[in-house]
């Protein structure tokens, strides 16, 4: 399998750095049974029903917080727990990991893995040789949200556990200190309300997470629908776009998203030593008040609520951009549940069961103040009133690998682990020894020849 990376919105960001546990037993066997077929469908499983299936299945994800007793929300034991409450036969073991996204493609290339699994970066091509199908992706529509996610010629292979969107997650009290009344709309609202976090708080306005590495990538997930309002950008307009990283002249798109970065640590509205920040310890600084801010998708807001005493002060507010007069938010997938396609018919089966039930029946979703995945339940606590929340449209048929390319001969990696050059604005706003301008021109220089080698049509 080529170990690259999917160019899926929030895909490495949404990794949570916890101690790692050993791992578990594997899948099975395989069965002659076509999974397609009969009820090993995610249509055909009906929970409530087959309450005495007996089988052994084993679990790997990358929530290790989810795995502590000490963790704030609802535990992976608590959630078997009250799933064995109704299926009492079905064992289910569970294995997580600090370094989930390269250790799962480790896994996988081994040829003995879990029974479930959170999808890693896989191309989409090498989804049935790991992973068997739920159902056709007409009939995943009726059951799930974002159910295109992981379908690949008809079939779907992976169900969301949960669904974020993108936003800032920030202390309603700091900002409250600070003198601010209303949320910012636009990057110059936004840097002028860091600049009141410095001059009136204690805090630090806002909190890159340099050394996390990873936090950095997250940034790449605002230039879409954030950024231009377009649902078909991100997929299907950027890799064909002439110089995407160029300044629109509006306060939108790529160059506007990125500058708000370089601006912010240019004007001393960061940390004062970027390659001492600590994401474990940014949590419960931003719970107590110590930090301001933090660019992050939705999935990070329990987590910070969870990190002390102070979950009310800790709110989620859209990302400071207007495309319009309009304020829009990303939606997507965070990783999904594969079924190992090698696992025994009663693990499939086993498995389909566990995989529906977690999804439409132990509020995890809702728990962790993701969006709706299931059909069957449409609440969620994130409240962006006056906001569009899209989801990215797939790419366009033949075109399924152009952004993957791209990112493989730029070597800028949108959305793709890109980590590193999203770090360099930081190092280079911090020495004045780039700027900005040239960072970008940079950037359109290495798309421009990554269009040209690949052949891909500029519009």
């Amino acid at each position: 399998m080529k170990k690259r990376l999917m160019a899926l919105t929030l895909a490495a960001a949404m990794c949570v750095s916890m101690a790692a546990c050993g791992n578990s037993s594997k899948g099975g066997s395989s069965s002659s049974a076509d999974s397609k077929g009969g009820d090993l469908t995610y249509s055909g499983t009906e929970l409530g029903k087959d309450t005495d299936l007996k089988a052994d299945i084993t679990f790997f994800n990358n929530r290790t917080d989810m795995d502590s007793d000490d963790y704030g929300g609802t535990t992976w034991k608590q959630y078997i727990a009250e799933f064995n409450k109704e299926y009492p036969n079905i064992k289910v073991t569970v294995t997580t990991d600090t370094n989930y996204a390269d250790d799962a493609l480790t896994h996988l290339q081994s040829g003995d893995y879990e029974t479930v699994m959170m999808i890693p970066a896989v191309d989409k091509s090498d989804l049935s040789t790991y992973f068997m199908p739920y159902d056709s992706i007409d009939n995943m529509n009726k059951e799930i949200n974002y159910a295109n996610t992981w379908e690949y010629d008809g079939q779907v292979y992976g169900v969301p556990y949960t669904a974020t969107t993108q936003g800032i997650v920030y202390n309603k009290k700091v900002f409250s200190d600070a003198g601010i009344s209303g949320l910012p709309t636009t990057p110059e609202e936004f840097i002028e309300d860091l600049q009141k976090i410095k001059d009136n708080t204690d805090a630090i306005p806002l909190y890159t997470n340099y050394a996390a590495g990873w936090t950095m990538g997250a940034w790449d997930a605002y230039i879409g629908i954030n950024a231009t309002g377009d649902p078909k950008y991100m997929n299907q307009e950027l890799v064909h776009t002439k110089n995407p990283f160029s300044d629109p002249g509006d306060d939108t798109h790529a160059y506007n998203v990125y500058k708000i970065l370089y601006d912010a640590v240019s004007k001393g509205l960061t940390e004062d030593d970027y390659t001492t920040t600590d994401w474990e310890g940014s949590k419960g600084m931003l719970n107590s008040g110590k930090i301001g801010c933090m660019v992050l998708g939705s999935w990070a807001y329990p987590q910070m609520e969870a990190a002390g005493d102070n979950a009310d002060d800790v709110g989620y507010m859209p990302f400071p951009m207007t495309v319009n007069g309009k304020q829009y938010a990303a939606s997507g997938a965070d990783y999904s549940y594969g079924i190992n396609v090698h696992a025994t018919d009663e693990q499939k089966k086993a498995a389909l069961i566990f995989v529906k039930w977690m999804t439409d029946e132990s509020k995890l979703s809702y728990n962790e103040d993701g969006l709706p995945v299931s059909k069957k339940d449409n609440s969620t606590k994130l409240d962006f009133k006056g906001v569009d929340i899209e989801q990215d449209e797939a790419a366009l048929d033949g075109e399924e690998d152009y952004l993957n390319d791209m990112n493989s001969e730029s070597e800028l990696n949108i959305n793709n682990g890109g980590n590193d050059k999203i770090q360099a604005i930081v190092e280079h706003a911090s020495k004045g020894d780039e700027s900005f301008d040239d960072i970008m021109n940079e950037w359109n220089k290495k798309w421009s020849d990554a269009q040209e080698a690949n052949g891909i049509e500029v519009k």
